[in-house]
């Protein structure tokens, strides 16, 4: 099975969650970039805010797109595979990042402030997720914030990593639409698979928080 794109799997993803239709506890984060369209369509179907979880992947020094762990502004987390690469470059690649996620973080917010998560039902989204360190993350930071759930929704992910943060403590349930034993990377499964851009990312949250109904 595929998705045609970001915005299928993301009514679909919607339709498992109408539980939190218009419950003014809940609100859905995603992590950017592309999270957001995702993210989006949920935001709307069910009537909720839009807020982004700012976190980004360290890669491996000599494979950039393998993932040894994640930064987010204010935390640190490293996989096994971290164990054999210097010191050195992960303090440099943590540094280098959270500029980035602090420069993305000006962008996105502007003069207004991120929503406080604290008491709130948290549906944190993704695209999809292939190593699950940065999702790990984003979780530990939203853990912080003291809501009083956490539900992750994806459309992809390998069964291992879907079981790995199923049994995280802080995650009271985890919703994956697909969980192929043949996983290589989340964009084999989506026919339209789009870099989302810092442009688009701003556009939707301001469109999604201005679309909310009141009673």
């Amino acid at each position: 099975m595929m998705f045609k794109d970001r915005i299928e799997a993301g009514e679909a993803l919607a339709d498992k969650l109408l539980d939190f239709k218009n419950n003014k506890k809940a609100i859905v984060v995603t992590i950017p970039r592309g999270g957001l369209p995702i993210g989006n369509v949920i935001a709307k179907k069910l009537n909720l805010p839009l807020e982004i979880v700012l976190s980004k992947k360290i890669g491996h020094p000599l494979h950039k797109e393998f993932a040894i762990g994640a930064v987010t502004l204010n935390d640190v987390i490293l996989s096994d595979a971290a164990a054999k690469v210097s010191n050195n470059y992960i303090t440099e690649e943590t540094t280098r990042i959270r500029t980035v996620l602090k420069q993305r973080q000006d962008m996105y917010y502007g003069a207004s402030t991120p929503i406080c998560l604290k008491g709130k039902i948290v549906i944190l989204v993704d695209d999809g997720v292939a190593t699950g360190q940065t999702l790990i993350s984003s979780i530990n930071l939203i853990e912080q914030q003291q809501p009083s759930q956490i539900i992750v929704a994806l459309p992809v992910g390998p069964p291992s990593v879907i079981t790995k943060i199923n049994n995280m403590p802080s995650v009271k349930k985890t919703i994956c639409l697909l969980t192929p034993f043949n996983f290589q990377a989340v964009g084999q499964f989506y026919k339209e698979f789009y870099q989302v851009d810092d442009k688009e990312v701003v556009r939707l949250l301001k469109e999604a928080n201005h679309t909310i109904t009141k009673d």
